[in-house]
């Protein structure tokens, strides 16, 4: 994607040139790949858990919920920030408390119980959140306006190889009994991987905060649907409101997906060992990663609404194939899941903010908010898999796609075509 005819403005109105967007645009690319290498940790450590602390699945699920409970509870405060100290001050923050977080795990690991893994988690997420709002909001207002979701998709790829990279890294330190003892135990190896993410995002900090970002301002984002007139209160935009609960939806069910991969692919596939399905999750994440490239591309032809409506329906499909069941057909149909669920934040996110004028960081804090919702399926999901079997839980995914399908369909359109009319 180019941004050579994009254009920003500084607080004051001085127009940068479109090339000095692009400095800018990398460092927040690079705040994507940092917290897509630790949602991809995340899922690995939900199975390596279940095993190392005899723990059941639903109980498994509270790292889920301290992630994500953590952008529930502090995503509006992210977004006090940003408005009172601008993005920069907002991503070397965020990025400062998700290395507090990161070594957090290493007196957690030293507790051997699973409690301290659980609030570790949750303040590094705390850090995640306000690195996401800032980021998410920066990529999103950094050019033209009409190309928001191609940046937000080219963003979010990179996140997706983080994701990549995550399981592949749990896979063969957590599940790799010689890799394990080399390192000095299940305890160790914990440490060592967490408290080496802890110096590369500090040192990350240290270089975005030495670098120029420019505080650009909503001049081309504050026009509303209507041309020149001031936006509504997000209140009466029922396009956004629908986008934020679509949006946490969304993310439960791929919350829910990611959680208990492991466990289904396990399940369905005769004789695979959880190391193998780590190695598995890196290879729906590689789908997960060509998808945002696909639908970067994708979306110079085709309209934001009609891609989200087709991969919505597609991921009904595929997440129903998977709740029956069927041996080897159901890991590999979760694994096209990824490649249709790769553009879904990003175009929601984008689609629920247009139009919203000088209320589109509030509006950016709000759907940066509804990743909480990532706390909604793994316990429900959870405690279905331990009755029913891994399967039976994902029918709850697929009422999750069937409702971002709707808002393609309609619900992204609701309340601008009365409006520009």
């Amino acid at each position: 994607m180019s941004i050579e005819t994009d254009a920003a403005h500084t607080p004051g109105g001085l127009a940068l040139p479109a090339g000095n967007l692009r400095g800018p645009l990398a460092f927040a690319i690079g705040c994507f790949l940092i917290w897509g290498l630790a949602y991809g940790l995340l899922d690995v450590l939900n199975k390596h858990f279940q095993e190392t602390l005899s723990i059941s699945q639903a109980d498994s699920s509270w790292l889920q919920i301290a992630y994500f409970g953590a952008y529930l509870l502090l995503s509006l405060p992210a977004g006090m920030l940003l408005n009172a100290r601008g993005y920069k001050f907002g991503i070397v923050s965020g990025l400062c408390v998700t290395a507090i977080g990161a070594l957090l795990f290493i007196p957690a690991a030293n507790a051997g119980a699973f409690l301290p893994f659980v609030g570790s988690m949750f303040v590094l997420a705390a850090g995640l959140c306000v690195l996401e709002t800032a980021a998410d909001t920066y990529v999103n207002v950094l050019g033209d306006p009409a190309k928001a979701s191609q940046r937000l998709n080219l963003a979010q790829s990179f996140n997706a190889l983080g994701v990549f990279i995550g399981p592949m890294i749990g896979g063969a330190v957590f599940f790799s009994p010689t890799t394990t003892e080399a390192l000095g135990g299940a305890t160790r190896s914990i440490q060592i991987v967490y408290g080496l993410i802890a110096v590369a995002v500090l040192l990350f900090a240290a270089v975005v905060w030495r670098a120029r970002l420019p505080e650009t301002g909503l001049a081309d984002h504050g026009e509303s649907v209507a041309g020149d007139a001031p936006a509504k209160p997000l209140s009466q935009q029922p396009h956004f409101i629908a986008g934020v609960v679509t949006q946490a939806l969304y993310i439960g069910a791929q919350v829910g997906i990611g959680a208990y991969f492991i466990n289904l692919v396990t399940h369905n596939w005769q004789d695979l060992t959880s190391q193998q399905g780590a190695y598995m999750l890196s290879l729906a994440a590689i789908g997960y990663l060509v998808g945002r490239f696909a639908a970067t591309g994708l979306l110079l032809k085709v309209k934001p609404r009609a891609l989200l409506t087709t991969y919505g329906v597609i991921n009904v499909i595929l997440t129903l194939i998977v709740s029956a069941g069927i041996d080897k057909v159901s890991p590999i149909a979760l694994i096209a899941v990824f490649f249709f669920m790769s553009t879904m934040f990003a175009t929601i996110f984008a689609l629920g903010t247009t139009g919203l004028g000088a209320s589109t960081k509030k509006a950016s804090s709000l759907m940066v908010m509804a990743i909480g919702g990532g706390v909604l399926l793994p316990w429900p999901m959870g405690k279905l898999a331990d009755l029913y079997g891994a399967n039976i839980a994902f029918l709850l995914p697929a009422a999750c796609f069937a409702v971002v399908a709707w808002y393609g369909w309609k619900g992204a359109g609701l309340g601008l075509k009365a409006e520009a009319s």
